[in-house]
């Protein structure tokens, strides 16, 4: 039995803790350990709620009164829980910060994750598309990459590679249409549609440079171009895409490429908010862990090689299948597969 620690309670690691939790023995987890900074009021009932799943509260030294005064049971200082985990999952927007004056210093984890916009952190990540590429005793540190980049990375590996490993993209381009914040946040909320910036010369925003990162662990070197904006919603996010591809395709096999992958979703439905409401549905807490949902009837082929689509993203329902699956391949890479079994109903091929 294996004791895993959770860096972080917001977007990702608030869904992430309940996920172990809930699922612990069949994990294989002894214990699920969580650490969290800041004591406040109005986040009480959302830790409360952790704890009674059966997740084990780690705080700060000179924050432990504040949390008990809050009425919750802290049973750990925070460096001593990532010293007693087997695998330490950070999800915060410091995790470059706590490799450095932590993680490395850390002797018994077997492994650590951060997540996002983390660059540099380790191996980028995202299951199903280079599983091949992790190494037993050498991958100590992996990057589980954002949402979208989840999305983008899945679309190339269905869309322009075989089953070999052939890769068949000669570009790829990409609009992430984000949302302006998560339904979770009472911050940051735009207005108005705002576009994002290039800044990358080559890939134009990070989306593109860390789905190039991902494919080059598996020896790719892939041309790859993203752009950005936020539009005044909470929905989800969505991807326009277009794949020139080195030989001809049709619709059909479009079609039936989709339909063989079980992480994609496919749909009729051009609404994120019907997108979003199946989710609230169906979903795990209203989280699918499917890597995207493509749109069927915005779906063509121009000049007979180049697919262009929209399709939505599951926000963080893709990196949380990602990092269950990389803990578990940290854990026993021989039993990873059977204990992923109980997520599989939250993976749709059709929405």
């Amino acid at each position: 039995m294996s004791v895993v620690h959770v860096v972080g309670t917001g977007t990702i690691g608030e869904p992430l803790i309940g996920l172990l939790a809930d699922h612990r023995d069949h994990f294989g987890l002894e214990e699920v350990t969580f650490h969290k900074r800041t004591p406040l009021q109005g986040e009480r009932a959302k830790v409360g709620d952790l704890e009674r799943r059966g997740a084990v509260l780690a705080t700060d030294v000179d924050r432990r009164s504040e949390f008990e005064e809050l009425g919750h049971a802290p049973k750990y200082e925070a460096l001593e829980a990532i010293e007693r985990a087997d695998v330490v999952i950070d999800c915060t927007p410091v995790g470059l910060d706590m490799k450095r004056d932590f993680y490395d210093h850390a002797s018994r984890p077997v492994g650590f994750m951060a997540q996002g916009s983390e660059f540099g952190f380790g191996k980028m990540y995202a299951r199903g598309v280079n599983d091949d590429a992790l190494v037993p005793g050498e991958d100590r540190f992996l990057h589980v990459v954002s949402c979208n980049t989840h999305n983008i990375a899945v679309l190339i590996k269905t869309l322009a590679m075989d089953a070999d490993g052939s890769n068949h993209l000669d570009n790829g381009t990409f609009l992430c249409i984000r949302r302006s914040s998560d339904i979770s946040q009472s911050s940051g909320f735009v207005s108005s549609p705002t576009v994002d910036a290039h800044h990358e010369e080559r890939f134009g925003t990070h989306h593109a440079r860390d789905a190039h990162g991902l494919f080059a662990t598996l020896g790719h070197d892939l041309n790859l171009f993203s752009s950005a904006l936020k539009l005044n919603t909470q929905y989800m996010h969505a991807i326009h895409f277009s794949l020139t591809l080195d030989r001809d395709v049709s619709i059909s096999e479009v079609r039936d490429r989709l339909a063989a992958n079980t992480r994609v979703a496919v749909t009729s439905k051009r609404s994120a908010n019907e997108v979003f409401s199946f989710g609230r549905d169906h979903g795990y807490f209203g989280r699918i862990l499917s890597q995207t949902v493509v749109s069927l009837d915005t779906l063509a082929v121009r000049g007979g090689n180049t697919i262009v689509g929209f399709c939505f993203t599951p926000q963080d329902g893709n990196p949380l299948l990602s990092t269950v699956s990389a803990m578990l391949w940290y854990l026993d890479p021989s039993r990873r597969e059977e204990r992923l079994d109980v997520l599989r109903p939250y993976l749709f091929q059709e929405v």
